[in-house]
């Protein structure tokens, strides 16, 4: 993925500023960087790729199945989990892998 492209097509209207989590079953425990996201008081969007449902945390609807799983690879992701920060559709910044201290 590259800094300044817009996202590929995706089921949600996009917000100003958002938060865009691509992640599959075996990426570990997420509850450490879902809750910091969630704290970050901006909307935040569940990618659950790769064809093996995994939970994200109450009140967000993860998006899943072949149509997630394309947009994930669209995007080329390196590695699971990707968090993407978006400003009107557009990547801002993106981690991918491990979060431990990443997002302090």
């Amino acid at each position: 993925m590259r800094l300044g492209e817009t996202l590929p097509a995706h089921p949600w209207q996009s917000a100003a500023r958002e938060v865009v989590v691509v992640y599959t079953h075996d990426c570990g425990d997420l509850g450490p960087l879902w809750r910091d996201l969630l704290a970050s008081g901006l909307p935040v969007r569940a990618v659950n790729a790769e064809d093996v449902p995994a939970p994200a945390p109450g009140g967000l609807t993860p998006w899943r199945g072949e149509e997630a799983t394309t947009f994930a690879r669209q995007l080329r992701i390196g590695e699971y989990p990707a968090v993407l920060l978006v400003n009107e559709g557009r990547i801002l910044n993106a981690w991918e892998g491990t979060f431990a201290g990443k997002l302090d």
